[in-house]
């Protein structure tokens, strides 16, 4: 008989709220445990269908759950991470960011038996990069293009007093690595990180970021060289009503995940 897996989020944001809905309309194999919170005092008014998880902090998610997504700024994912791996459980990261500046992380699941899982989130062709990867890679390269509002407020532009919304015309904003640009897009650079981390690495993959007025959807065009073979994706996401720096997708992604790691077959490498 399978287990039921007890299911914590940690950040309620929009993302947090669209996975913790679908869990609360019912998901085999799950339960929605408990979700942390800036305040558990004052949790968020929620009408649930299922029974009402418990509202904690980060500190306190681990031992509720047997399995964390993680919903929150990058600059949180140790604090959420670390205390579930060493107990052996297993975190959905979003924030690959994150996982570039804390590979520590990997050691801590590798030596208590933990598991990251990183959800394909708004890219695709992941499985077909990793299988390349076990080869030869001669170059990967990735260009995204967004709407200029999806970049505002990112530190670079804060920086350089660069304003995207005054843009008239497409705009390179950025050339450089993955390591450079998770540090300077921290809110932007998920799914580059999630390509990174399956191929060239956060210093060897190239990358540029384009502000392009009037374009309709985040834009991601990722070219791979290698060994095995050679191909260009192309991906356009709806950006959430919620939050356009998120795709409707990356929560999309989330539910792809639990829904195959309780699948009797598994598509895809």
């Amino acid at each position: 008989m399978q287990k039921t897996l007890r299911v914590g989020i940690a950040g309620f944001g929009s993302l947090g709220r669209g996975v913790a809905k679908a869990l609360d309309q019912g998901k085999a194999g799950y339960t929605l445990a408990a979700i942390a919170v800036r305040d558990p005092l004052s949790p968020p008014a929620v009408r649930w269908q299922s029974a009402e998880p418990l509202f904690t902090n980060i500190a306190g998610l681990a031992p509720l759950c047997d399995l964390i997504i993680e919903c929150a700024p990058s600059s949180l994912l140790e604090s959420i991470a670390a205390p579930a791996l060493r107990l052996g459980k297993t975190v959905v990261v979003l924030s690959s960011t994150g996982l570039l500046a804390l590979p520590g992380l990997q050691d801590i699941a590798r030596e208590n038996g933990g598991k990251i899982i990183v959800p394909s989130g708004g890219i695709a062709g992941l499985d077909a990069l990793a299988a390349a990867a076990v080869g030869e890679l001669y170059s990967v390269k990735m260009v995204t293009r967004k709407p200029p509002k999806s970049l505002a407020g990112a530190p670079y532009l804060v920086d350089n007093a660069i304003d995207v919304d005054a843009m008239t015309e497409p705009t390179r904003i950025f050339k450089g690595s993955p390591r450079e640009a998770a540090r300077l897009f921290p809110a932007n650079a998920n799914v580059l990180a999630s390509v990174a981390l399956a191929g060239m690495g956060p210093d060897r993959t190239e990358y540029e970021i384009w502000a392009v007025p009037g374009l309709q959807y985040n834009t991601h065009t990722v070219a791979v060289d290698s060994s095995a073979s050679r191909f260009t994706l192309n991906i356009e996401n709806v950006p959430s009503a919620d939050n356009p720096r998120t795709g409707i997708l990356t929560l999309y992604s989330v539910l792809a995940v639990l829904d195959r790691l309780n699948a009797p077959v598994r598509i895809g490498t």
